[in-house]
């Protein structure tokens, strides 16, 4: 009973993580620090990307009730979402294209949808940026849990060498530990490839919906233009 509870210790994560040889530890530590940023990721991810939805849907909502652009523009103009930013950019190429004696019709018009389009791809961009940090995680940590894996196993081999002597006793630390940084690199990487894929729907849904809003902008601002002496 004695050996058992010993046993089972010994093959807790912590003792683990102590017996191990000091560049499995670095292995371990690695994965862990990537594990806990990988979930400040996902959580705050997750509060943006519900932010920015709700700002798009509140925005649009505005937008439809305007009746004068110009009046809308200088109250939703400053405000801190994508969506306001795409439609700022709208009505300053606009006034930029609008301003002169003579107005180029088609050419305002590419120039509306390349300001605005370059906005979206900004601001999807900008929303998108950590996603990287999340599919590196993803591809990366198995391999680096797999490294301690490796080198646990070789340190087996040695204490077998060492003590000529294959029994378990002998074989089991330095197995254990290599599982244990195994599962710590899967520990780290399921997470972040589930929040990666996941992720980069809901990215994908919140261009979809300011490319439709730059859409419906432009043609807009394309029947405005036709009024234009």
């Amino acid at each position: 009973m004695l050996f058992l509870n010993t046993a089972a210790a010994t093959m807790s994560p912590v003792a683990l993580f102590l017996q191990a040889d000091w560049v499995v530890r670095g292995v371990m530590i690695g994965l862990l620090l990537a594990s806990l940023w990988t979930w400040a990721i996902i959580l705050s991810f997750g509060f943006r990307v519900s932010t920015v939805n709700k700002g798009i849907t509140s925005f649009e909502t505005e937008y439809r009730e305007a009746d004068d652009i110009d009046e809308f523009h200088r109250r939703a103009a400053s405000r801190d979402q994508p969506i306001a930013r795409i439609f700022s950019a709208g009505v300053t190429e606009w006034r930029r294209s609008t301003t002169g004696k003579s107005i180029d019709r088609e050419g305002t018009r590419e120039r509306l949808a390349t300001a605005m389009g370059a906005t979206v791809a900004q601001e999807v961009d900008r929303l998108a940026d950590r996603l990287n940090f999340l599919a590196t995680v993803g591809a990366v940590a198995p391999f680096v849990g797999l490294f301690g894996t490796v080198w646990g196993i070789m340190r087996s081999f040695t204490s077998i060498a060492a003590e000529q002597n294959s029994s378990l006793a002998v074989v089991a630390p330095g197995i254990a530990e290599a599982l244990f940084a195994t599962a710590i690199g899967l520990f780290a990487a399921i997470p972040a490839v589930i929040a990666y894929n996941r992720y980069s729907h809901s990215v994908n849904r919140v261009e979809q919906r300011l490319n439709r809003f730059a859409d419906g902008f432009h043609a807009t601002l394309s029947r405005r233009l036709e009024m234009e002496a």
